[in-house]
């Protein structure tokens, strides 16, 4: 019988195919998405989260402030008294912080607390009476509440530096009022909570009462029918 061997491919050919393969780039751009596209999509979905979460911060500082300012002008105008401040009008002013931050939720995951900071009878600072909406809670898992002072802090001497900072507190001026407004705000992630996590952000605001208005009434704010929205409840919603 005879068998003839198959005759190994020739050393030219190997050498041509290696060359051709070497200069071969058709794949090179496949190779590289492939590499950095992993790379871009992290930055660009970090990018995108770092962005609403700056956007968010914003959105809630101009909420706050909006709060504070409305709150310094609502109330009940007559020429035969002094202006006065009704539990309708908080209500109100708080409707329209729901509805500012509808996009958000923010009086779900969030707290806002209203303050009217005031001068007591000895001329030091008292929070004379103080307004919340909202469920947001802490890390603890328990409602957020004022860092500056509770209703009736301050109600007597001078000790009480007033609300705000330390170093930095606002101060009501003689015979006037300042609405104070904190709030708090549990971030809700865009992307997801492994790039920033879920920070709370909080932010205040706070100005002085444009009208004179009575202070002096043991009822102020004024019980008019309106829902009086103490910080002892916890609700979404003006309930």
């Amino acid at each position: 019988m005879h068998m003839t061997a198959r005759s190994s491919p020739r050393p030219g050919r190997l050498r041509r195919f290696a060359a051709r393969l070497h200069r071969d780039t058709s794949g090179l751009a496949l190779i590289e998405f492939a590499f950095t596209a992993p790379i871009m999509l992290t930055l660009g979905l970090y990018g995108l989260e770092a962005a609403n979460l700056a956007l968010v911060h914003m959105r809630m500082s101009q909420i706050t402030s909006n709060l504070a300012d409305t709150s310094s002008r609502i109330g009940l105008q007559s020429s035969l008294a002094l202006k006065q401040i009704r539990e309708s009008d908080i209500d109100d002013s708080f409707q329209a912080v729901r509805l500012q931050g509808g996009a958000y939720n923010v009086t779900t995951t969030g707290r806002f607390i209203l303050s009217s900071l005031e001068q007591n009878s000895s001329g030091g600072q008292w929070v004379h009476w103080q307004r919340c909406i909202g469920m947001g809670k802490d890390a603890t898992n328990t409602f957020f509440a004022s860092s500056y002072g509770t209703q009736g802090t301050g109600v007597t001497g001078t000790s009480f530096a007033g609300m705000g900072p330390a170093g930095s507190e606002i101060r009501a001026p003689t015979g006037n009022a300042v609405m104070f407004v904190e709030a708090y705000y549990v971030y809700q992630p865009l992307v997801s909570a492994r790039l920033f996590g879920t920070p709370t952000i909080h932010t205040t605001a706070s100005f002085i009462v444009r009208d004179v208005r009575n202070l002096v009434d043991p009822n102020d704010p004024v019980s008019d029918g309106g829902i009086s929205m103490t910080c002892g409840k916890h609700t979404a919603t003006v309930s």
